[in-house]
């Protein structure tokens, strides 16, 4: 799996749960789990550089940033409430023998809000 690295367990990201970790290369990633699906987002928010994963996962697949409550779509990165006005980078996941594989290079979100 190359360009993919292995950042955590599937364990380690309960359902309803988000996870910070850090790529080799330094950069901060969210993991979450929402119903099972495990993907990942860039880990600091877009507007005032808070931990993503210390935010909370709605069930709708909205991931609050508790510091000033942006929100964003977990799946596509886009700002969902403001004060951000910039979508998260969303990285591409593999799962593999229990582990959690994230893509070095984040996906371009190409979404942003009004």
């Amino acid at each position: 799996m190359r360009d993919f690295a292995d950042v955590a367990s599937v364990a380690d990201v309960p359902v309803g749960e988000l996870l910070g970790v850090t790529l080799p290369d330094g950069v901060p990633v969210c993991l979450y789990n929402r119903d099972g699906e495990l993907g990942a987002v860039g880990g600091v928010c877009t507007h005032a550089e808070f931990a993503m994963s210390a935010g909370v996962l709605h069930a709708d697949g909205t991931i609050e940033c508790v510091w000033h409550g942006a929100q964003f779509d977990c799946r596509t990165g886009a700002v969902r409430r403001q004060p951000a006005t910039e979508a998260l980078p969303v990285f591409d996941v593999r799962i593999e023998g229990g582990r959690v594989f994230v893509g070095s290079a984040a996906r371009d979100a190409g979404a942003r809000s009004a």
